[in-house]
Parts: C-alpha cells; structure tokens; sequence
C-alpha cells in the first residue's frame, strides 16, 4: 500500500488510546524512507515523539523532518493540527475581510471555533481537503508550496471513533437547525407572523441574558449564510475525497473488548459509506512468551513447588509464565472472534514495544512490525 503511487492519502482511525498518532507517523516515515513524498497531519503527538522528528515548534504548517528520505528520493513533512487557526483560515477565505473580523471576533465564533462538539474532527477533514487541494493536485499550490505524493492522516482521539465520520453532520444539523433558521428568516411574507413570535422570544432572552448577548448571537447567526454554506460544501467535497480510490483507511485498535468492538462498528460504518478499508491494526499485542509450557502446566508446577517450597521464586516465575500465556490466548480469541466475523478485513499485528515509542528509530521500528505482520497474512 504503502509503495503504491495510485495510494494518496492514508487515514489511520479508531477509538481514542489505541495508538493512531504513532501508527500514522511510523506508516509516514516507512513510506518516506520507500522514497514518497509524504506530509503526515497528527492531532496530538507526544512531546518526545514531537521533539525526535526535530518539530518542537510543531504547529498547523508542514514542517519538514531532516534527513528523512533522502537517499530513496522521498521526504517526510509533518504538522500538528491547530483546530481554531484551521476554522480561522476557511473564515478568511470565505468571507470579505470586513466580514471575516467581524465574525472573527464574535464571542460566538470563538466558542464554536474551540469547544463546539466534533469540531475538532471537522477540522481534520478541512484540514485533509486544504493539503489535497494545495499539494497534491495543485488546484489550489500556494507558490513554493511543497508537493507531496501521500498524505497520513491521524484522526482525533474521539470517545468513538465514529465521530470523524459524524462529525461534518453534527455541524450541518447545528447550522440548520430550527432556532439557527429562525434567527436568518426574513421579515416578510409568511415570515412575517414567525417574526412577530419570535420577538417576543427575543425580548424574554434581552431580559435574561442581556441585549449585547443577544447582540452576538444575531450578529453570528446574520454570517451563516456568506460563510457557513462554503463549510457544508467544503465537507461534501472532502467526504466525497475519502470514498476515492486513492484513499485507504486503516482501523487502529487495542486488543481489548471495548476498542475491538469500536472498531467492528467502524468497518461496519465503512461499509455502509462505500469507503475503501485498507485493513485493522491490532496495535500493543501481548508478545507470546518464550517456551511451549501451557497455563495450566506451568500453574501445576507453581503449585508443586510452592507446596515443598513456599517462597520459590521458580514458583512465581511459572505464574507469571501462565497469566502471560493466559493473556495472549484471550487475545487471540478477540482477535478470532472479529476475523470470524469480518473475514474480508485484513489485520496486522504490533506486539507492544518494551518502551514508549518517542524516537524515528522506534518508528522505524513499528514500521517493520507492521509491514512484517502484513506480508505474513
């Protein structure tokens, strides 16, 4: 997938906690050093992760990663999503720069802009749009803008990974909404008595929440219909992106009960949207023990020892060896279970590193385990 040139953005997903920001980092520097031109757009990088591919000040631009590449051709950029500066950068291009400040400095705007639900995952898909349109086909190239051939795309650590994919209706319903309607309804025609009504409505809220309050909202609500309707369409364009050819999605999950069923409901909803699964990732597997001693084996002989000896330390050693060979059956039944019923998804494995993965050598790493796993079936 990785070294195939008809592949041009990946987006790795699932629910939050399972690894996504290293998989799609490790996933970005493989393909560098295969020689891609690769830009990787990461939410929330771990500041060591941050610090090794030489990016402290890592922010919404492309930064680039040195000496990644090089030899094979490729390069490796990479950026930090900035969720507001990215709503910042629509509004400016929307709206006439009168109309941007206004709506940049309304008390509303800001609050949607930086804590409105699924905004942060709306701006990855806006953020994912911009770089196809100024990197990759060039329809919008800013001059000196950097051409890349891959993008990765590390999705927001959402409680369900389902809100990436919901997040651009969660918007839409908010804006067209029945009280957000109401607010733009012109004052003539049938509107006429709706506007009678709705002033009514409008003088309790002035006396409860004071004019300069309901000000902002009127002033905010008068800039949806210049502004917003370029975010919808903007969002239609990006969604239409990802069901692509050239898009690939991987679902990233622990091998836990909560997340693998998290992701079952994402390759469900894959489906249903006719978006193009590359595959799932069972990230931080428990590595399988050394040795053919069973659980129930190596308890008996705790067991014995334990009995002539009570503080063998062999004893222990045997219990240890059994939850461990214990753990590795249950996940491996988890892992059953899903392929049982997903039999069309392909799945790779990543055992868990010793250590936390903070440097491009442990991406690099991670990178082989995934490309190893998935050469093996």
């Amino acid at each position: 997938m990785l070294d195939d040139p008809a592949t041009e953005i990946i987006v790795c997903c699932g629910s939050g906690g399972v690894g996504k920001t290293t998989t799609a980092a490790s996933l970005a520097l493989r393909a560098a050093e295969r020689g891609r031109r690769v830009v990787v757009l990461t939410i929330d990088p771990a500041r060591r992760l941050a610090q090794s591919m030489g990016i402290e000040a890592l922010d919404n631009t492309p930064r680039p990663v040195a000496g990644v590449g090089e030899e094979a051709g490729g390069s490796l950029d990479a950026m930090m999503l900035d969720m507001k500066r990215t709503f910042d950068e629509v509004v400016l291009s929307q709206a006439s720069p009168e109309k941007a400040e206004q709506i940049l400095a309304n008390p509303f705007y800001i609050a949607l802009s930086s804590s409105f639900a699924g905004t942060q995952e709306y701006m990855a898909m806006e953020k994912l749009g911009q770089l196809y349109r100024e990197h990759v086909t060039g329809e919008d190239h800013p001059e000196g803008a950097t051409a890349y051939d891959l993008i990765v795309v590390d999705t927001p650590p959402s409680r369900s990974a389902l809100d990436f994919l919901d997040a651009p209706e969660r918007l839409s319903s908010f804006l067209d909404g029945r009280f957000v309607r109401l607010m733009l309804a012109p004052a003539r025609g049938p509107a006429k008595l709706m506007a009678a009504g709705f002033s009514v409505v409008t003088n309790a809220l002035m006396k409860i929440l004071g004019a300069q309050f309901l000000k902002d909202l009127q002033t905010f609500v008068a800039a949806l219909d210049t502004v917003f309707g370029g975010f919808r369409q903007r969002a239609q364009q990006t969604y239409s992106l990802l069901q692509a050819d050239g898009t690939a999605f991987l679902v990233v999950a622990a091998p836990e009960p909560d997340a693998l069923r998290e992701a079952a409901y994402f390759v469900e909803r894959l489906s249903e949207d006719a978006m193009p699964l590359a595959g799932l990732i069972v990230n931080r597997a428990s590595p399988e023990p050394e040795g053919q001693l069973s659980a129930d084996e190596a308890m008996a002989g705790a067991e014995r020892l334990r009995a002539e000896e009570p503080g063998s330390l062999t004893a222990g050693l045997l219990r240890l060896h059994a939850d461990r060979v214990r753990l590795v059956e249950r996940e491996r039944t988890l892992r059953d279970r899903f392929a049982t019923a997903h039999p069309q998804v392909a799945t790779a494995v990543v055992p868990a590193l010793a250590g936390d993965v903070h440097d491009l050598d442990g991406l690099r790493r991670v990178g082989e385990l995934l490309a190893g796993d998935a050469a093996a079936g």
